[in-house]
């Protein structure tokens, strides 16, 4: 699959744009704070229907605007799909495929799989386990549809039981209170669904970035990711009730998938809590390059890439670990300049200068 082409109206900084992209490497070059990335956000969006800057919609649209559009077009086995997306300030977004309207989001994923990479992604393993989850989610609903609605009702579930914890917390009443019996019933089988699938989704991976990381440090390091569920399962129900009480003081769920974490692992040695700042970034590098390997493996196509200025975080050997990786997979990157492709000797199919909110396509220098 690869992404054909992109046409925007008041998104971001640019009032209208239109791009084609090569099945290859495409590259966005030009000063800081241009608009490339936005390019990138444009792609992702119609592919996840999120932002990978968690933005709200009125603030991509562009400024003194209403609204903003996107279209599309992407092929799958030589088919062509058109996504269309309707950004508004005030009303949800509107979708459609193939010009037919989409009524759940859901219907979105896995029409195109994307996978982004940026300079945050290299902070994954020291940040907090919130950016690990949604890395984890991010990756599953594109992979996944039924761990999309799993997910989906458990985190509305959440939000319904958080809403009762507080309204408990300031007038208790035993029929509102044997309410939560309902509630914790339903978030307890959504919940272990998604315990067991995320397990899942990390045995498979362990399965590929064991020999990525290893090729990356020439043998020297054997990365393990171990998934740290706050709860098993099977136990779920009986720790929502056994934690009533204090979720009611504190107005909150304690327990549950919401809270789950995944670490790292060279032999015994926790990277996310005793590696150092340079084996934190490597072991990025390796599960990127892993989710890249895995959605090949469960879609049988190639995902998009897309690579907001990572390569100027990167020393040389890590440099040309990424470029390597990246035959046969079309990938939209970003940089300041081509020097570092130039330096690795990498080929690049089609070059584009970003200046203020303008594209124009450059020789291949």
């Amino acid at each position: 699959m690869y992404v054909e082409s992109l046409e925007v109206k008041n998104f971001r900084n640019y009032k209208d744009m239109n791009i084609s992209f090569d099945t290859g490497t495409n590259i966005l070059y030009g000063n800081n704070a241009q608009g490339k990335t936005n390019i990138l956000e444009a792609v992702y969006l119609c592919g996840t229907s999120k932002s990978h800057r968690s933005a709200k919609d009125k603030e991509i649209i562009r400024f003194g605007s209403d609204d903003a559009h996107m279209k599309m077009i992407v092929k799958k086995n030589d088919i062509p799909i058109r996504i269309d997306m309707h950004l508004r300030k005030n009303k949800a977004k509107g979708i459609a495929i193939n010009g037919i309207p989409i009524k759940k989001v859901s219907e979105l994923f896995g029409v195109i799989n994307v996978v982004f990479f940026s300079p945050e992604d290299l902070g994954i393993i020291k940040n907090g386990p919130a950016e690990r989850r949604r890395f984890v989610d991010l990756e599953l609903c594109q992979l996944d549809k039924l761990y999309v609605h799993n997910i989906m009702n458990y985190n509305k579930l959440l939000l319904q039981r958080n809403q009762l914890l507080k309204d408990l917390n300031f007038f208790y009443d035993n029929d509102l209170y044997s309410t939560l019996d309902v509630w914790d019933t339903q978030l307890a089988d959504y919940g272990s669904k998604i315990i067991l699938r995320r397990n899942q989704f990390i045995d498979d991976l362990n399965e590929i970035i064991y020999g990525i990381h290893r090729n990356i440090t020439n043998g020297k390091e054997e990365l393990h990711i171990k998934y740290e569920p706050n709860i098993f399962g099977n136990n779920l129900y009986e720790e929502l009730l056994k934690n009533r009480d204090k979720d009611i003081k504190y107005k909150s769920t304690s327990i549950g998938p919401h809270r789950d974490d995944i670490s790292f692992f060279d032999g015994d040695i926790d990277i996310r809590k005793y590696g150092s700042q340079g084996q934190k970034r490597t072991a990025a590098l390796s599960l990127k390059l892993s989710e890249i390997e895995l959605v090949k493996s469960v879609i049988r196509d190639t995902p998009v890439l897309l690579l907001d200025d990572v390569l100027s975080e990167l020393d040389r050997s890590r440099q040309g670990h990424l470029l390597n990786s990246l035959h046969n997979v079309q990938t939209v990157i970003t940089c300041t300049g081509l020097d570092d492709f130039v330096q690795n000797r990498f080929n690049i199919d089609n070059v584009y200068k970003v200046v203020e909110g303008t594209v124009e396509r450059s020789n291949n220098e």
